[in-house]
């Protein structure tokens, strides 16, 4: 009777403790259970629990958290007097699949006096929510692609490490998890290994330093490395992450050659080049064939802008210049107006480019002197006016020749020409012969206004400026020569 009372009471206590409690008998038998553990269960009575424990094998099966399927349930091993702490189960009705719960379970046996099991109990804690999250963790873990390994501070052994890790190193999963952190020690050559070992013992956080990792080959490999504190379920671990030096020294090698080879070309051509930032066009560098031909050294121009300068005659020139190659990138040929140290202004042809050099934008600009060559087309172009006053004695040989000198690279005649009146056309024929204004008017029997306001039209239609342009546009496609006056 006593014991019936002190079973009751029992019941009474452990009836709105959060944990879930089943008190099973010696006999196999369950004779109660809490709503907490009816509800871990997913069912409302000890019927649908299971009246013994062979019924709750049949309605619920279990795996240990090891992936293997127990050969004796935890209720089992409580019936048999074993005691246990933190044994986690995954626990899914068969019934219902898709309804499963995980379980951190431990034993209580209670004995009477004479040492004989009076009150056996399961106690479970649901912890599905902490299992979902260690298992969105892995998988997160296991996925990122940065090199990362956990170490549980208890015993400073590894317990999880990912993919990239053992990219990185060589190893094989089973030659890391389960060794120590000094068999496979992340912290080699580390540079205040001291430091990160004593932060390491306090499970503190290690800054980041360079160390340099033996590999499974013998070899070695340069990285930094960084440990964070963090918790796995109730377990206090060191999360230690890697970036490889490795990719990282290449890369800047690979950089430095490109950045010497780029630097040699830059003073060694014969050309005149210089660098500037794209933003505001403060020139960083220029080659020795700039100070020979505008005799600007670097003390004089580096580290001050274009507009600085005065290197450009025409301010909305350089404008335009600069504005081009922020916007497209590129500028090739554009003829410009630039002025020497001494005030010398030269003819040039001024090109463009953006280009990337490590994190920054420039613009390399390179100039071509081209004054001799403006002057001498100039005084051509002067001598070929001079003459066309009188072109009735030059052949057409020679008037193409010259027309070839003039506009260079136009087709000769094959083109669409534009649609002239007959007036248009007699006057066009008479200036080819060589006839001024006013001879033309004679000859036409017309005014001189007249003749000019065709002559205008003319130009307009044969997009010309000159009467020496017309003379040989007229010569390049068919106008018959007049004879040679006599």
């Amino acid at each position: 009777m006593t014991a019936d009372i002190d079973r009751h009471e029992l019941r009474q206590i452990i009836a709105g403790l959060s944990e879930g409690v089943i008190l099973v008998e010696p006999n196999q038998t369950i004779a109660y259970a809490n709503d907490a553990a009816l509800a871990m269960h997913g069912v409302t009575s000890i019927d649908e629990l299971g009246g013994d424990v062979d019924a709750y094998r049949e309605r619920f099966a279990l795996r240990y958290r090891n992936n293997r399927t127990p050969e004796h349930y935890p209720i089992e091993r409580v019936v048999a007097g074993e005691q246990f702490h933190d044994v986690v189960v995954e626990v899914r009705r068969a019934d219902q699949p898709e309804v499963d719960f995980v379980h951190s379970l431990r034993s209580l046996v209670a004995t009477d006096r004479e040492g004989r099991p009076s009150c056996l109990a399961l106690i479970l804690k649901d912890v599905s929510d902490q299992f979902e999250a260690e298992q969105r963790f892995e998988a997160t873990f296991n996925a990122n692609p940065a090199p990362a390994i956990i170490t549980r501070l208890s015993d400073l052994r590894h317990v999880k490490v990912n993919a990239g890790f053992l990219e990185m190193t060589g190893h094989t999963r089973d030659a890391v998890i389960g060794r120590s952190v000094y068999e496979v020690d992340v912290l080699t050559g580390a540079r205040n290994r001291e430091l990160a070992i004593n932060r390491l013992n306090e499970g503190a956080t290690i800054p980041q330093m360079e160390a340099c990792l033996t590999l499974p080959d013998g070899d070695s490999r340069f990285v930094i490395v960084a440990g964070q504190p963090i918790e796995m379920g109730d377990e206090p671990c060191m999360l230690f992450t890697f970036a490889d030096l490795e990719l990282r020294r290449k890369a800047e090698t690979a950089l430095r050659q490109s950045e010497e080879r780029f630097a040699k070309a830059f003073r060694l051509t014969p050309v005149p080049t210089l660098l500037s930032r794209l933003d505001t066009f403060t020139v960083t560098a220029i080659n020795e064939a700039f100070t020979r031909v505008f005799g600007h050294g670097e003390d004089g121009i580096v580290g001050r802008s274009f507009s600085e300068v005065g290197l450009w005659v025409a301010g909305a020139t350089r404008e335009r210049f600069e504005d081009m190659v922020r916007r497209t990138g590129f500028v090739a040929g554009q003829e410009v107006c630039l002025r020497h140290e001494d005030g010398t202004e030269l003819d040039c042809l001024a090109s463009g480019e953006r280009i990337e050099i490590g994190d920054a934008t420039f613009a390399l600009v390179v100039l071509q002197d081209i004054t001799e060559r403006k002057r001498g087309e100039r005084e051509l172009f002067e001598a070929i006016e001079t003459v066309m006053a009188d072109t009735s004695w030059f052949s057409r040989g020679l008037i193409e020749k010259l027309a070839n000198l003039r506009q260079p690279g136009q087709p000769d005649g094959n083109g669409a020409s534009p649609t002239l009146t007959v007036r248009e056309r007699q006057i066009l024929n008479l200036i080819c012969s060589g006839l001024a204004d006013d001879a033309i008017a004679k000859r036409l029997n017309l005014s001189r206004n007249t003749v000019r306001n065709h002559g205008a039209a003319l130009y307009r239609k044969l997009g010309v400026h000159k009467r020496a342009e017309a003379v040989i546009w007229g010569r390049e496609n068919g106008f018959p020569l007049p004879s040679p006056s006599t």
